[in-house]
This record gives C-alpha cells, sequence and structure tokens, in this order.
C-alpha cells in the first residue's frame, strides 16, 4: 500500500507544513526503527530530538518543530499525533489477528438450546452449554469454555483458553484476550470458629459493549446480583476483580490491580498497575490513582491520589521525599536524647 502524504494529512485533518507532499508513505513504525517510506509520530515535544536521526519519510507532530530535522522529513501537524496514528493504523489495516476458519469445528462441543447468529465463528474443543445465545460474527477461538444461560452479543472476540462461567451477560464489540475467567465464584468464606464455611456465589457477571480485558484476568461472579464492568472500559492482563465490584463506564485499569468485593468504581476512572483497591468503597467518577497505591478508604470526584495508605497524590510525593531523611533524622533524634539525658544527670 502506498500513500501520499497529502492524503495522509487528509485522513486526520491535519496540515503539512514542511516536506513534498507527494512523498509515498508505505507503512507505520516507531521512530527508532523507522526506515524511508514510514510514518511516525511523537506524542510530546520532549521527544522531539529523536527525529534528527529518524530515516521516517513522515512525522505526526502537534506543533511545528524548532529543531533542525532531516530534509526529506515531511511534518504534519495534527490536533493529537497518536490519536491521528491510531486513525492511520485502521485505514492501513494493519492489525494483528490470527485466522480461523469460518464455521463451527467438528469437534465442537454445543449443548442443547444453543442460539447462534450469523457469522458465527467456534473454533477447535470449544465448549458451549444449554440455553446460550451468541449473536452475528462473533468469533470464538479454541478450547474456550461458554457455560449454560449465557447472553454474549454480536462482534466480540474470544481468545484462546477464556473461561466464561455461567449465566454471564455480555454486550458487543468485546474483546476477551486468552485465559480469562470471567464468572468464577468470589471469594467468600465464613470462620465459624473451627473451619471456613464457602458461602454459595449465585450471582452472574455483566459486562457491557466495546470492553477489552487482557490476559489471565479473573472477574469473579457476584455473591448475589451482579458484579458489573461498565461500557468501554480497558481491564490489562492479570487484574482480579472480586464479587459485586461495580465498574463504570470508560476505565482504564493496569495490570496486576485487585479490586476488593463489593467496591464501588465510578466513570472515566484510571488505575495504575499493581493498585489495591479495598472492599466496599467508594472511587468516584474522573479518579486517577497511580502506579502500586494502596487505596484504603473512599475517594471523591476527580481526585488524584497515590501511595500507601493512597492520599492526596501531591502529599504522596511529599511523603516520599522526606522517607529518605528517615535515617538521618534518626540519628539526630538519639543525639539528642543523649544531650539531654546526660544534661538531666548533671542537674541531679
Amino acid at each position: 500500500m502506498q500513500i501520499k502524504a497529502i492524503q495522509i494529512a487528509q485522513w486526520v485533518d491535519g496540515k503539512i507544513i514542511r516536506g513534498e507532499e507527494n512523498t509515498l508513505i508505505r507503512s507505520v513504525n516507531s521512530i527508532e526503527n523507522a526506515k524511508e517510506g514510514d510514518l511516525v509520530f511523537i506524542r510530546d515535544k520532549k521527544y522531539e530530538p529523536f527525529l534528527s536521526n529518524t530515516n521516517a519519510s513522515a512525522v505526526l507532530i502537534a506543533e511545528e518543530p524548532t529543531l533542525p530535522l532531516p530534509e526529506t522529513l515531511v511534518c504534519i501537524i495534527v490536533k493529537n499525533p497518536e490519536i491521528a496514528f491510531i486513525q492511520i493504523l485502521q485505514k492501513f489495516g494493519i492489525e494483528q489477528q490470527p485466522f480461523l476458519p469460518g464455521g463451527i469445528h467438528p469437534t465442537a462441543i454445543i449443548a442443547e438450546n444453543v442460539q447462534l447468529g450469523e457469522g458465527v465463528t467456534i473454533g477447535p474443543y470449544v465448549f458451549i452449554g444449554k440455553n446460550t445465545r451468541i449473536d452475528k460474527n462473533t468469533i470464538v477461538f479454541p478450547n474456550v469454555y461458554i457455560g449454560d444461560n449465557c447472553q454474549i452479543g454480536e462482534n466480540n472476540c474470544f481468545f484462546p483458553n477464556v473461561t466464561i462461567r455461567e449465566n454471564t451477560i455480555i454486550g458487543s464489540h468485546c474483546i476477551i484476550h486468552a485465559g480469562v475467567c470471567i464468572g468464577t465464584d468470589g471469594f467468600g468464606f465464613v470462620f465459624d470458629g473451627n473451619e471456613w464455611i464457602k458461602v454459595p456465589q449465585i450471582g452472574r457477571v455483566v459486562i457491557g459493549d466495546n470492553v477489552e480485558i487482557g490476559s489471565n484476568t479473573c472477574i469473579d461472579r457476584a455473591t448475589f446480583g451482579e458484579t458489573r464492568i461498565g461500557t468501554g472500559t480497558k481491564i490489562d492482563n492479570l487484574v482480579q476483580i472480586g464479587h459485586n465490584v461495580k465498574i463504570g463506564e470508560n476505565c482504564a485499569i493496569a495490570a496486576t490491580t485487585g479490586i476488593a468485593g463489593s467496591a464501588v468504581i465510578g466513570n472515566g476512572v484510571r488505575i495504575g498497575a499493581g493498585s489495591g483497591i479495598n472492599g466496599h468503597i467508594t472511587i468516584g467518577n474522573n479518579v486517577t490513582i497511580g502506579a502500586w497505591s494502596g487505596v484504603t478508604k473512599s475517594v471523591e470526584d476527580g481526585s488524584i491520589v497515590s501511595g500507601f495508605p493512597a492520599v492526596d497524590h501531591s502529599r504522596a510525593k511529599r511523603i516520599l521525599v522526606a522517607q529518605q531523611y528517615v535515617p538521618e533524622l534518626m540519628k539526630k533524634v538519639k543525639d539528642l536524647e543523649a544531650r539531654i539525658q546526660k544534661l538531666e544527670n548533671n542537674c541531679v
């Protein structure tokens, strides 16, 4: 595929400010690996120095460059280079998708009263339980388990070894990556003085539209009612979501985060990697939680928190800096204690 730079600019509502508009673009690449015919982008002006040595033919950039650049490099000004780059990726059709032949593989086990929409693809060794419905154009890769009474929308993609337990509801245009478990039992036990008694987990999981869930993430079914993931939310690999958790729309949750049971997460929340969210608390809308934070109490709308326990991010930074001086402070305290003791002894 060869596209002129001027056409690239038109695709993303951009403007060429330098370079030859008829330069041919054949692919996209990173700045350091780019070669002639490649398009790159920089999301921030601090990356501009990297352009001085790039072999790329064109760059998407938010501001006019201030540093000397290769004469052959075409600069396309756009409002948001990262979003524009994604749009071009979509135009070029550059997306890594494994091949799976259409139809239903003969090794698949499909129980009674299963409804499959037009264009549904079922791979080898898939199991689909009774009374489950899967709408049109959904792709189910090998070794996926889908339990009884599930409702699954259209244009979904379930990669290998996904487990979807009974009564789960999943919307449309979702991507569920390999090894995800949805609807497994919540961690519910009561100690009777001698042993742990299991609490039956009889609820379900409900997932909205356009949700993406990373590999080996686990989402527990509710004890009663629903564990819910809102439309547009993106979840990274190895995330644990406990029973009866409610996550709003358009959240982003990074890897190895754990969310304990019955926590409520608002809309537009961003959670950094390795964070822990306590159970039975509420995280407001548009909250940002820094990586490796431990959130032990509810957080108001629009807050930015970090640390353990999580506090306002500006305060957390001051605490982190202050910790570096603790050994010296301890030494000074010991010295002062010794001096005070000596003075007291002399007074006696």
